[in-house]
């Protein structure tokens, strides 16, 4: 490592912090030749001598693009090297890394694989795995060869390093390249350390000289050094070329204890690496050459039965030649993968096709693409992408189009949206011929899906502009279908309006007497978009839709469009007849297994739990969902598993466990930006804070709701009922609740969402039977309902029943009702206890029931769950009912007298003496059965009041308190 002292400084640091477990990012930054791969292997030394696990991969030049081709390699390095790494605990993420590494078992199920910034998530936490006990060290070399989706996941890698023992290093050429941008970009940004390498002074070229001739730096030639320095302007590979040229033709010869020149050095002679690497081919003759050649063509890395194939060479003939000494020089074992071999620099392949003749070139390349479909059938992998290069380097454009294409299409199943885009538009630059008309219009219709998911969204709509030069050779069918496919493109960027444009077209095409089958996959697009427009009747107009098109597709035969019908059906009936919905699941469920597709399955098995859940208050099947989506490696589908289990632990009364499934998935979604689940579990937040009456950190929840975009229609009925209504509820303001829960309904009315519990069914009809502004007639019709079912709702439902029968008169049903109420309030604690505080009011008004008993069964719940306003009110109530009630002041006698004036509380106090242990928040939560996020704001609020700048002073401050 001459001349880079400071450069490997920088790298020891490095590693230095990463082991500590503060890991980085170090980018290697030069021009091809200057040292970069070997300042890269010099980490990786360091790296092994400290006993970190090592990962390394590198970009391929192999074909235009290679999805991931580097970070699999990377990843079965490690895997190969024998390193203990138990991959059980990657959990959901196992499936993810199952679609780079095979070994690690079945990749997630279905087409798409999921999102690109999950992937990058798993690698991250592979590596974290990796190392938490040694640090590990990832080296990901020629970053400017890697695909675009590789490069994301260093972005993402580099911008999430610092908390785990992991440190990346990654090299770059200096050509302007995406690679280059992004390693800059994240130098700016202070998520990366860019080391630059620049050539080597005179200075330097002596001591490297001096080191490739094992010999003292004073012991190098002047002369030597001169033609060294002018030859190869610094660039340490050159040298090293040069140098060995040298030697090898016996001009540089080792005489007595010192090097000598036996001829004259001309000082200004071409030393460029072409002229050596043809040196180097005039000694191993026309075979050799030609082997090399064919591999240049291959591109850095070959595999040896594809140059086998390709030169016709037998087996013994072939390794002859690539280990001659003069080969072995240029070419050498690949350490990463059995039977592959790899050229020693880029620069090497870059000479030897520059000494090809045009003529040459293309007889070669022919032979290349014939060998490489021959050894590889169905051309798998990047194969594909391997032939579509090579045969459009042979002239055949068409072939090598629509070998783009198909990699396209592969590139997008496998979730590489960004390569898919490359690969497709490279394919639509070929597909120029008449006969390809049908190649290019499908090419483009997949092309418009990967513009939308890659995010390139103005891109995808100004492609509209070109839908008529690309579909006008085809049918009228085939122009609908490619319109559909822009459509679908549209609904992933979220552009409703351009949706339903392109869904007009391809109705226009289609024609009045369209065939039924055709008219499905429209009416399926058409059914989705409608859900997020705005209006009184787009929940009709999405059932009429999708119900047409399940019909048309289960005859048809079209299981994709039948099981997403029936999953819209099941969503947009619920509101109406919750058997109904659970019927049309249990039909996209069944087409799901009879058809094998199991990410269809896995939705309809969430929407299912649900089901169940609102039901019968059951959570089976969404732990199923859960533990399901964990297997195949559905990380999106587990965060909206357990958002939902978390929404059902709050109306049970378990905010420990909603609380933690919150933060859960919130930490996740935030960093992987999945905008709906996190709009979604922000709402929840907000839920659960009124459920527990901390307004101010509802207020919190909804404004961060907000600041993600998702206070729009689908959401403000919940945010109204279930959370502003219940806030006001749990501080007895029942005229705010009641004021909330009307403007719930109304915004459901204008606007109807598939969400349920807004109270139209429960807690509002209670209240307004309370106030006498619904009676008997109101009670009959909400209840005959069919959605009137869901057990949240029934509970209040049976009571507003116990409270009409009460005030005309009867007892007996009354009380009887107020205890069939508890029955189906069972699980849910804060509604039945609020339940029991507001209809015990009316008993006592009107003299039925047992009031007293249910308000000690009520005030007993909201003391202990800290919800004051409705524990005072239990209390009130029962003395206005001549009930002597006793002052709740337990413990406050062992409170000393310095806690006692700064107002600590008796739960506060007993808080106090856990910190004195040294438990953490979430140990004193355990010990007190309180929610982490509640000892936190206790801790809070004794700093506060005690006057103590931090929790250690707190400490202090007890421990002297209580001497």
């Amino acid at each position: 490592m001459v001349g880079r002292d400071h450069e490997l400084h920088a790298v020891r640091q490095a590693l230095n912090s990463a082991r500590a477990g503060h890991g980085s990012a170090v980018f290697i930054v030069g021009e091809g030749g200057i040292g970069k791969s070997r300042l890269a292997a010099a980490a990786a030394d360091l790296a092994f001598a400290a006993d970190m696990t090592l990962l390394r991969g590198r970009g391929s030049s192999i074909g235009p693009i290679v999805p991931f081709r580097s970070l699999t390699e990377a990843l079965i390095s490690a895997l190969r090297g024998g390193n203990q790494v138990d991959v059980r605990e990657l959990g959901p993420y196992l499936p993810v890394l199952a679609r780079l590494v095979p070994d690690l078992g079945p990749p997630p199920a279905g087409d798409d694989s999921g999102s690109l910034v999950v992937l990058a998530e798993a690698v991250l936490r592979f590596a974290g795995l990796a190392g938490q006990r040694r640090g590990c060290l990832l080296v990901l070399d020629d970053l400017q060869d890697s695909d675009p989706e590789t490069l994301a996941v260093v972005d993402y890698l580099a911008s999430n390093l610092s908390q785990q023992p992991t440190m990346l290093v990654g090299t770059v050429r200096t050509e302007a390249s995406p690679a280059l941008d992004l390693v800059r970009s994240t130098a700016q940004r202070n998520c990366g350390v860019l080391v630059e390498l620049h050539r080597l002074g005179v200075h330097d070229v002596r001591h490297l000289a001096a080191s490739c001739l094992e010999t003292s730096a004073e012991a190098v030639p002047d002369e030597v050094v001169d033609h060294l320095w002018t030859a190869t302007e610094g660039i340490p590979l050159l040298v090293e070329e040069v140098l060995n040229g040298m030697l090898s033709s016996a001009l540089l010869v080792h005489a007595g204890e010192g090097w000598r020149v036996t001829g004259t050095i001309r000082t200004r002679v071409s030393a460029t690496l072409t002229r050596t690497v043809a040196g180097q081919l005039d000694r191993i003759g026309p075979h050799g050459t030609e082997m090399l050649s064919v591999a240049a063509i291959l591109g850095r890395r070959f595999p040896l039965a594809v140059l086998q194939a390709a030169t016709s060479m037998g087996n013994r003939e072939l390794l002859s030649h690539l280990h001659a000494d003069v080969v072995t020089q240029l070419v050498a074992p690949d350490d990463e993968t059995p039977d592959w071999y790899a050229f020693q620099h880029p620069m090497i392949v870059e000479a030897l096709l520059t000494l090809l003749t045009p003529a040459e070139r293309q007889r070669l390349t022919q032979q290349a693409v014939a060998a490489v479909e021959a050894v590889y059938p169905g051309l798998p992998g990047e194969w594909c992408q391997v032939s579509a290069a090579l045969h459009q380097q042979s002239g055949d454009v068409s072939r090598a189009g629509r070998l783009y294409a198909e990699a396209g299409r592969r590139a997008l199943a496998q979730g590489a949206a960004n390569s898919a885009v490359a690969l497709l538009d490279r394919a639509l630059e070929l597909l120029t011929r008449n006969e390809d008309a049908q190649e290019r219009a499908d090419a483009f219709a997949t092309l418009l899906i990967a513009l939308a998911e890659a995010g390139l969204v103005e891109r995808a709509a100004m492609s509209a502009g070109e839908l008529e030069h690309v579909t006008s050779p085809l049918s009228r069918a085939s122009r609908a279908e490619v319109h559909t496919r822009l459509a679908w493109a549209a609904l992933v960027a979220g552009r409703s309006s351009d949706v339903m444009a392109q869904i007009a077209i391809a109705r226009r095409l289609l024609g009045p007497d369209a065939p039924d089958h055709a008219l499905a996959p429209v009416d399926v697009v058409e059914a989705h978009v409608v859900l997020d427009l705005p209006g009184p009747d787009q929940v009709r107009i999405a059932e009429r839709l999708a119900r047409h098109a399940a019909d048309v597709a289960e005859r048809a035969g079209l299981p994709v469009v039948a099981c997403q019908a029936w999953q819209l059906l099941g969503g947009v009936s619920r509101s109406r007849d919750p058997d109904e919905a659970t019927a049309c699941l249990e039909r996209a469920q069944q087409i799901a297994a009879e058809h094998d597709l199991p990410i269809e399955e896995l939705h309809v098995l969430l929407r299912l739990g649900n089901d169940d859940a609102l039901r019968e208050a059951s959570l089976d099947r969404l732990e199923q969902a859960r533990m399901q989506a964990s297997r195949m490696g559905a990380v999106t589908a587990r965060y909206q598993a357990e958002a939902s289990i978390a929404l059902y632990s709050i109306l049970m009364g378990d905010f420990t466990r909603a609380e933690t499934l919150i933060d859960q998935v919130l930490a996740s979604t935030m960093r992987l930006r999945l905008l709906e689940t996190t709009q979604y579990t922000l709402c929840l937040r907000a839920v659960l804070a009124a459920h527990c009456a901390r307004r101010r950190d509802m207020d919190v929840a909804l404004a961060e709701l907000r600041r993600w975009e998702g206070e729009h229609s689908q959401h403000t009925p919940r945010i109204l009922g279930l959370a502003r209504a219940w806030c006001a509820l749990l501080e007895e303001n029942r005229v705010l609740a009641l004021r909330e829960l009307s403007l719930a309904l109304a915004a459901e009315e204008q606007s109807p969402t598939v969400f349920q519990l807004t109270g139209r069914y429960g807690l509002d009809l209670l209240l307004r039977v309370l106030e006498g502004t619904a009676g008997r007639a109101e009670y009959e019709r909400l209840t005959s309902m069919p959605a009137s079912r869901l057990r949240w709702d029934r509970q209040f439902a049976v009571l507003a029943r116990a409270v009409l029968d009460g005030r005309e008169g009867r007892a007996s049903e009354a009380t009887e009702g107020v205890a069939e109420a508890v029955r189906v309030g069972a699980p849910y604690a804060t509604g039945r206890n609020i339940g029991l505080r507001l209809v015990s009011e009316a008993a006592v008004a009107d003299g039925w029931g047992t009031p007293a008993e249910w308000l000690r069964v009520a005030e007993e719940h909201f003391h202990m769950s800290e919800v004051p306003a409705v524990a005072s009110a239990c209390r009130a109530i029962l003395r206005r009912a001549g009930v002597r009630v006793t002052q709740r002041r337990t413990g406050v006698q062992d409170i000393s007298t310095p806690l006692r004036a700064a107002h600590v509380t008796v739960r506060e106090y007993e808080i106090l003496q856990l910190l004195l242990e040294r438990l953490s928040n979430r140990e004193i939560a355990a010990r007190l059965h309180l929610s982490p996020r509640t000892v936190e704001k206790h801790v809070a609020s004794l700093i506060i009041k005690t006057g103590q700048p931090d929790r250690i002073a707190l400490g202090e401050f007890v421990s002297a308190a209580l001497r």
